[in-house]
C-alpha cells in the first residue's frame, strides 16, 4: 500500500477551492469534472483531494487514499476487514472503502484500466 491521497469530502467544491487555493497557497494537481479537484502538497509526494460525494454514505468520509496492485487481490486477501459498500470504477481503474477498528473509514484504490490503455 502506498499512501497517495488525502481525501477530503465537501459539500460544495467552490468554498473548498477558495480556502485550499486562495487562503492555504496549495497548487492544483489535477481536476475530474466539476466534483473532484487535487492539490500538491508542498514536499510531498502525497496529494490532497477535495472531492463532492454524489451521495452522503459513510463510504464517502474523509480519509487516506492507497494505491494497491488490484482492489479484488486485496479485498480477497483481508477478508475480515469491514467493506463499506461495494467496488466502484474510476478513472484508470477500481476503489474501495473500509473501516478500521475506530469506525475510520480508509479508501485503496488500483490503477488497473490505465494498465490496459
Amino acid at each position: 500500500m502506498k499512501l497517495t491521497y488525502i481525501y477530503v469530502s465537501v459539500p460544495e467544491l467552490a468554498p473548498a477551492l477558495a480556502f485550499y487555493r486562495d487562503e492555504l497557497g496549495l497548487d492544483e494537481a489535477w481536476r475530474e469534472g466539476e466534483s473532484t479537484v487535487a492539490f500538491g502538497l508542498p514536499g510531498s509526494p502525497v496529494q490532497l483531494m477535495l472531492d463532492v460525494p454524489p451521495d452522503g454514505g459513510e463510504r464517502w468520509n474523509s480519509g487516506p487514499f492507497y494505491e494497491v496492485d488490484d482492489v479484488e487481490t486485496f479485498m480477497k486477501e483481508h477478508a475480515g476487514f469491514r467493506w463499506v459498500g461495494d467496488p466502484i470504477d474510476l478513472p484508470g481503474g477500481r476503489s474501495v472503502s473500509f473501516a478500521d477498528p475506530a469506525g475510520n473509514v480508509i479508501h485503496v484504490f488500483d490503477q488497473s484500466a490505465a494498465d490496459t490503455e
